[in-house]
């Protein structure tokens, strides 16, 4: 038995509404339920789990423009499948005449007004939580240099290391020999410059990114909320040897921060710090 025009339509409409619904889910539960903490994963289609607060607000900000974004397109969809199925030639032979309809007009005017406004609103108010560093617990200083980062701790006695790429350690590509290590919710400042070329500080799980450039000093910031490692990498393209400047960054406890600090002061305190540092170039 054939299906009427207007149920075809009614049934478009229906599955419309159960796909908005599914998509909704997925976005608000996606994240949260599969990902890995700190890294990527295999066949990873989200962003990575928040570890900061800024990170919560980037992902909610995500999943609200990709509802709104399924929403707005299934509604042209539905219209679009409305007017084929009820305005074709045979369903409608004679066509209505009429112009122009106020009503029509105001709405179709307004409504994207608003929508923009909408999105623009927390828009700038995540652009401001991002940009407005606060008063911070801790800074740090990241040096990009052809091919590895330096880390210097001018509040904890001005002690100084190179981070480079471990090739015996796991996750592939992204452990360190040594790590950035900070303490749990606190405010964490990072001025980050380039040594040499341009290079891009990024963190995804505590949603940072920032440019590392000669001669210019940038400012971000996170708070982890969440102990355990992170990683991130250099997020431009700065030479041969781009795909090989990690960054991992350990979050630990009050405790074990404070005891770090005490034995990194001696470690580092020679500024001998990587034997390949010093052969890949001047630590500066």
């Amino acid at each position: 038995m054939r299906m009427s025009m207007s149920r075809v339509g009614r049934h478009l409409l229906g599955m419309a509404t159960i796909a908005v619904v599914a998509a909704g889910i997925m976005l608000a539960t996606g994240g949260a339920a599969f990902a890995e903490l700190g890294q990527p994963e295999p066949w990873e289609w989200h962003l990575q789990g928040s570890g900061s607060p800024v990170m919560d607000n980037i992902v909610w900000f995500h999943n609200f423009l990709s509802v709104l974004i399924i929403v707005i397109t299934l509604f042209v969809l539905a219209l679009l499948v409305i007017v084929v199925v009820k305005f074709n030639a045979k369903a409608n032979p004679v066509p209505s005449r009429t112009t122009h309809n106020t009503l029509i007009e105001v709405v179709w005017t307004l409504v994207p007004v608003l929508i923009l406004v909408g999105i623009a609103v927390p828009s700038f108010r995540l652009l401001f939580l991002e940009l407005d560093v606060p008063k911070a617990d801790l800074t740090i200083k990241a040096t990009g240099k052809q091919w590895y980062w330096s880390y210097a701790y001018p509040d904890n006695g001005k002690f100084e290391f190179d981070s480079l790429l471990a090739q015996d350690k796991q996750p592939r590509l992204l452990g360190v020999d040594n790590e950035m290590v900070v303490p749990v919710n606190k405010v964490i400042r990072v001025q980050v410059t380039g040594a040499d070329v341009i290079h891009a500080f990024a963190l995804p799980a505590f949603g940072v990114k920032i440019d590392a450039i000669p001669g210019r000093l940038n400012e971000t910031w996170f708070k982890a909320t969440k102990t355990g490692m992170f990683y991130g990498q250099c997020s431009e393209l700065c030479g041969k040897d781009h795909a090989f400047m990690p960054i991992a960054i350990r979050v630990v406890n009050d405790q074990e921060f404070a005891s770090w600090v005490e034995s990194a002061k001696k470690k580092f305190a020679s500024g001998d710090t990587s034997t390949f540092a010093s052969a890949a170039g001047p630590t500066q």
